[in-house]
């Protein structure tokens, strides 16, 4: 067995209901707490009531802000400017991977009093960060980012001059995940299609990883079968929900571990500078992505590196996902990419060129994908795999 490191993970407490242990893990770390949450999926909700109640039965002081999209360096900046004088024992970040990433970087960067463009990654002066961090509780409310479990903030400037990076650090990693399955109930029908296929990708791309191990292995191909067997029930609404959502909810908890360790591939290259310069929503960019991704990388393997372990694991997963033993290679690789494409069209991800996408620029697309995801992709690609993986999903 290849010998292999595990960085630092938060304490986990998952299942249906976990969200009443919230109150008391907050009072652990004092009488003042920073709440940010998502624009409505959960203030909408009686989860924030009861926890605010829960809050005050506690004599726990608290302020609330919202963070109702991809957070930027900017929005960062302000929210640690507004709350500078504050002295908060904890921060707790409800929500969808753009509140947790927001909450994470926040509680990062109250004690430390700086810009987050000092320390953000390909950008500025990326300054070591030496923290401390206030401690820092995620509570997702989607199945998707695995943000949970990770130790990084992803920001986001949208435009021309765009950039989507991450400000990261050991330091940022969540004191607790508290993952209640049930927070998931007011998910629409849209969001539970893109952020399940964002764990489903990044589920298959860190197993396939270079830098994968026994370990994640593991995690990965238990968050494949749980994702396979729940994903699309789940957004039909059919069947036993509870048993759906906490699936769902497991196997996105299982991407962010397996992410924060080995790392992605082709698809999370090319969302960084998708997301970037197109206002498109990170789990649609994989979401749609992942099939085109697949077909790719194995058709570049086979031709030119036809020993790596990687077509193993791609075969592997056709046999997760398909349920069935084939009896060649190709076979199985063809399935894979049938069943990614047929998940695709029917959770009606859109195609890129809805958000504004066109080819004319791919080149600059292209360009600006080989950052750290793109790095542990099994095979590296040339420009034109990449303009081929683009051109399908235009």
């Amino acid at each position: 067995m290849t010998p292999f490191s595990i960085a630092r993970l938060p304490r986990i407490e998952f299942g249906a209901g976990a969200l009443q242990k919230l109150p008391d893990i907050i009072a652990s770390y004092g009488a003042r707490v920073l709440l940010i949450t998502g624009a409505r999926s959960f203030t909408d909700t009686g989860h924030w009531s009861y926890l605010i109640d829960q809050l005050a039965q506690r004599a726990i002081g608290w302020q609330h802000c919202t963070v109702a999209e991809e957070p930027s360096p900017a929005l960062i900046d302000d929210l640690v400017r507004t709350y500078a004088n504050d002295r908060f024992a904890a921060v707790v970040g409800i929500g969808g991977g753009s509140a947790l990433d927001a909450a994470k970087a926040v509680a990062g960067l109250l004690p430390v009093q700086r810009s987050v463009m000092d320390y953000l990654e390909g950008v500025g002066p990326e300054l070591p960060y030496q923290g401390p961090a206030i401690p820092f509780i995620a509570v997702p409310t989607t199945a998707g980012t695995g943000s949970e479990a990770t130790k990084n903030a992803v920001l986001s400037v949208q435009g021309e001059n765009g950039f989507k990076k991450s400000f990261r650090h050991d330091k940022l990693v969540a004191e607790y995940a508290i993952v209640d399955p049930d927070l998931l109930a007011s998910c629409p029908a849209s969001v539970i299609a893109a952020n399940g296929m964002d764990a489903l990708t990044q589920l298959l791309e860190s197993y396939v990883s270079t830098k994968s191990n026994a370990f994640t292995d593991a995690l990965a191909i238990s968050g494949l079968q749980a994702a396979r067997d729940a994903l699309i029930p789940l957004y039909r609404q059919h069947g036993d929900l509870a048993r759906h959502r906490e699936k769902m909810a497991y196997a996105a908890l299982l991407s962010g571990i397996t992410l924060a360790q080995v790392g992605l591939g082709s698809v999370h290259g090319l969302a960084s500078p998708l997301g970037a310069f197109y206002p498109i929503p990170h789990g649609a960019v994989c979401g749609t992505l992942v099939a085109a991704a697949t077909r790719v990388n194995i058709h570049s393997l086979l031709a030119r590196e036809p020993n790596n372990q990687a077509l193993a694991k791609y075969l592997h997963v056709a046999e997760i996902l398909c349920e069935k033993r084939f009896i060649d290679p190709e076979t199985a690789f063809n399935a894979l990419i049938d069943l990614l494409t047929q998940w695709t069209d029917e959770l009606a991800l859109p195609r890129l060129s809805h958000y504004g996408l066109q080819e004319a620029g791919l080149d600059k697309v292209i360009a600006n994908c080989r950052g750290n995801s793109m790095k542990t992709n099994p095979i590296v690609l040339s420009d034109e795999g990449i303009r081929q993986i683009l051109l399908e999903r235009l």
